[in-house]
């Protein structure tokens, strides 16, 4: 039996050389954390429906860790279809990481996706010196982007307190040396330097390009966003290509719902309308493709939003209206991220599984 690795995936999903992605998970796997581009046919059904598989493409079986997946490719071949299977499933889908690159004035910026679990950093570069925002667990990603542009990461950010994976800000920093900044107001118990509203930050001493913080309350009391160069807007889970964030993690879901759209009319209301928004998180959807950015504009967005950016009481009744499923396991990885728990980083791929939820 052939396999295909989800690198090897990775980089012609979304593009011409898709193969045909076979889901054989049950639906309601398939529903909690969805593989894009792909089409679902639970394992027990598969014998009787292989009219609907496509005789002239390459299928590609996944499931969550791979052991369906193989049984689904053998059965395929014996049918005479040309056929992988995915190694390692979703799960392994999770740890999928690629790039995408903007440029912001003056700034490089490159988006670091996390594929599998809709996850967005980035590494903000002028000269030789970056700005690492909302990294993940797998630091080493960062410092590859880095050390492949001749960059030296100098300050390491988080938009937030996240509840859907476990940051790799501090990890990062011990790796890089690097200055850890967070903002108070979100109760972190480890040492770092606090940020507040309104403060810049030159990526490289006396080159001009600044990186401002704006604090945004509404996903978490301590969202802060990030105006790069005056011309890219780092959004955290404050606002999406698609939405917005959720407002009901702290159980106050109309409190912060009020925050969340005082924060996203007034901080737009002050951008350049062509200004780039790169968010934190990507749901299904959002088609990622290829080199391309998961972006939009503060124009578009507020074109896309405008009935509900112009009502507050539309707003505040969508927001607070469209609460979901909370991320799986997100109080205990609040915890770890406050500091308030400690775990191996061996233990978090286990603890992040399943998708990040933390949009409206």
């Amino acid at each position: 039996m052939r396999t295909l690795t989800v690198d090897e995936l990775g980089k012609v999903l979304g593009t011409d050389k898709q193969p045909f992605v076979l889901d054989v998970r049950d639906p309601d796997e398939v529903s909690d954390w969805p593989m894009p581009h792909s089409y679902n046919i639970p394992l027990s059904e598969l014998v009787t429906k292989l009219d609907e598989l496509p005789k002239d493409k390459t299928i590609v079986t996944m499931c969550l860790a791979g052991a369906r997946s193989a049984q689904a490719a053998a059965l395929l071949e014996e049918k005479g279809f040309d056929v992988l299977s995915l190694q390692g499933g979703i799960t392994a889908w999770a740890g999928f990481y690629d790039v995408a690159t903007v440029t912001a004035g003056k700034a490089e910026i490159v988006q670091v996706r996390r594929r599998g679990k809709g996850c967005l950093s980035y590494v903000v570069g002028h000269g030789d010196s970056a700005f690492v925002i909302d990294p993940s667990v797998d630091v080493d990603e960062y410092v590859k982007v880095a050390s492949d542009r001749g960059w030296q990461i100098k300050r390491v950010f988080d938009t937030h307190l996240h509840a859907d994976h476990i940051s790799g800000a501090r990890e990062l920093v011990a790796k890089t040396g690097a200055s850890l900044m967070l903002n108070p107001v979100e109760g972190y118990l480890y040492p770092h330097e606090n940020i507040a509203d309104g403060d810049y930050y030159e990526i490289a001493e006396g080159v001009g390009v600044t990186v401002k913080a704006l604090h945004s309350p509404g996903h978490t009391m301590g969202s802060v966003m990030y105006v790069v160069d005056g011309k890219a807007l780092i959004s955290g889970d404050t606002i999406f290509v698609d939405g917005a964030g959720r407002p009901d993690l702290a159980e106050k879901a109309e409190e912060y719902a009020k925050e969340l759209y005082n924060s996203i009319t007034g901080h737009l209301g002050g951008l350049d309308p062509d200004v780039t928004i790169l968010p934190a998180h990507f749901g299904d959807r959002v088609d990622v493709l290829p080199e391309k950015p998961v972006a939009t504009t503060v124009d578009k967005f507020q074109s896309d939003f405008e009935t509900l950016l112009s009502d507050r009481d539309k707003f505040l009744a969508w927001a607070t209206g469209k609460a979901t499923n909370r991320p799986p396991n997100y109080q205990r990885i609040v915890r770890v991220n406050q500091g308030r728990e400690t775990i191996l980083i061996s233990e978090a791929p286990e603890m992040e599984l399943g998708p990040n939820r933390c949009a409206i």
